[in-house]
């Protein structure tokens, strides 16, 4: 398993392109996670591949969860190695709502940066990253590939942060 940077590090900085649009066609955006800082908690939710069972369930859940996200002022991102086309062709055949990020070009530059790519695999391991506004990851966490980690975690880091502010 991989080696994630852990809670207490400052997030580090990226770009990478998303989808954007009701369809697969639709043209790409650039996100920078800089551009959430000092707004919005965020999630990395970093998963193999676009049309894996494990990762289709994992991010289906993810989705449901949104609205509960967003009470707790925080984005979630899923991140994997497949370009924003499939990314896009993805969503749209799932009804996902979440931003899914494109680390395709150079494969795997910020799963590398995060400390969760495969090498010899050339995907990203199943990789959790909660980082709060300050841009600080306040958790992290790599499951087993076949295991979906679930939103538990998440939403209690999630909680904590928002309790912090209060």
């Amino acid at each position: 398993m991989g080696n994630p940077l852990p809670a207490g590090e400052k997030a580090l900085e990226f770009k990478l392109p998303s989808h954007v649009g009701e369809n697969a066609g639709d043209v790409q955006e650039i996100f920078s996670l800089n551009e959430l800082r000092g707004k919005k908690n965020v999630v990395l939710a970093f998963y193999p591949a676009d049309w894996s069972a494990v990762c289709g369930d994992q991010l289906a859940l993810y989705n449901e969860l949104l609205p509960v996200f967003e009470k707790l002022d925080a984005e979630l991102f899923g991140i994997s190695v497949d370009s924003a086309f499939c990314h896009g062709a993805f969503r749209d055949a799932r009804g996902y709502k979440m931003t899914l990020l494109a680390d395709f070009e150079p494969k795997g530059k910020i799963a590398k940066l995060y400390g969760v790519y495969r090498d010899g695999d050339g995907f990203s391991e199943r990789a959790l990253f909660v980082i709060d506004k300050e841009g600080t990851i306040r958790w992290s966490y790599v499951s087993p590939m076949e295991v979906n980690p679930g939103a538990q975690d998440i939403l209690k880091t999630l909680r904590e942060i928002q309790g912090e502010n209060k």
